[in-house]
């Protein structure tokens, strides 16, 4: 099967998908582009959703998993320019859902704005961290959107306010395709050095709780609601459990490290090893925070 046709100089075929992600695991994807502009984003989408191509969006790829037979439709890329600019009007930060969360909160903060600060150290974009809702002790980044523009899976571009849309633990209502663009509103810091002091004392302690191999490390689950996934998982006897190259940090249970040579399979039977033991020893049910495509 072949693309359709016009969109030669952007798609490439059977584009390897383990270089794209935090992991650096799983097969390839059918078709691959990396568009240039918000025009050609929505041609694309429109031509796959006309010949019901399915498509998938890759953002920073730090909770992604590509399956080891990979993706057998389109997968974007949103690293252009274009997808990715950050400015202020204000206290308001608009920024693209392609741009990194971690040059959004540094320049919320080099702005002297406070109140995604401590979302300083996660991984991924911008869209990323609003489709979970992105989020630590001090709140969620799903309380600071006063407006998101977002391009559905048959390319019609919408608009929503504050008001229409929803966010709860790790989850929110913009689970369209693509999230284009959205505003924050913050607020003026009363102390720009003490904020960027903040920052910086966060972000610190945040790759001290972290494992520190030569070995690619991600954090699987969602901590549910009254429980940590850390906790439930050394609970049910799991803490340095391994599957073939994958294994379940023997100390910070809450991340699986990954060592060369291991495989997605590998990862998948260690994934449903710790979600059947967690929910017959514990009784709950631990949700992916990885994406498995």
């Amino acid at each position: 099967m072949a693309f359709p046709a016009g969109f030669e100089h952007i798609v490439r075929e059977n584009e390897p998908l383990a270089p794209y992600t935090w992991l650096q695991l799983g097969g390839t994807c059918r078709f691959f582009a990396e568009p240039t502009t918000e025009e050609e984003l929505k041609g694309l989408v429109l031509a796959c959703h006309r010949e019901s191509i399915p498509v998938r969006v890759l953002g920073g790829g730090s909770n992604i998993l590509i399956r080891d037979e990979g993706f057998s439709g389109l997968v974007l890329s949103l690293t252009a320019s274009a997808f990715g600019k950050i400015e202020f009007q204000g206290n308001v930060l608009k920024a693209g859902g392609g741009a990194k969360l971690s040059h959004v909160v540094s320049a919320a903060v080099g702005e002297g704005l406070a109140g995604i600060e401590h979302l300083v150290g996660i991984p991924g974009t911008l869209g990323g961290a609003l489709h979970g809702n992105a989020s630590t002790l001090d709140g969620d980044i799903g309380q600071r959107v006063q407006k998101a523009r977002l391009l559905t899976r048959t390319g019609e571009v919408v608009d929503y306010n504050g008001s229409q849309l929803q966010f709860s633990h790790h989850q929110s209502s913009l689970d369209e395709l693509v999230i284009l663009y959205a505003e924050l509103k913050l607020e003026k810091a009363a102390d720009p050095i003490a904020l960027c002091k903040r920052m910086q004392k966060l972000w610190i302690v945040k790759r001290s709780l972290q494992p520190t191999l030569g070995t690619s490390t991600i954090i699987p689950f969602i901590d549910p609601p009254g429980f940590t996934a850390a906790t439930l998982i050394e609970e049910s006897g799991l803490a340095g459990y391994r599957e073939g190259l994958v294994q379940i940090h023997s100390t910070q249970p809450n991340f699986l490290v990954v060592s060369s040579g291991a495989t997605s399979s590998q990862v998948i039977a260690l994934l449903e090893k710790i979600r059947s033991t967690v929910a017959a020893k514990k009784g709950v049910e631990l949700q992916l925070h990885l994406k498995i495509w």
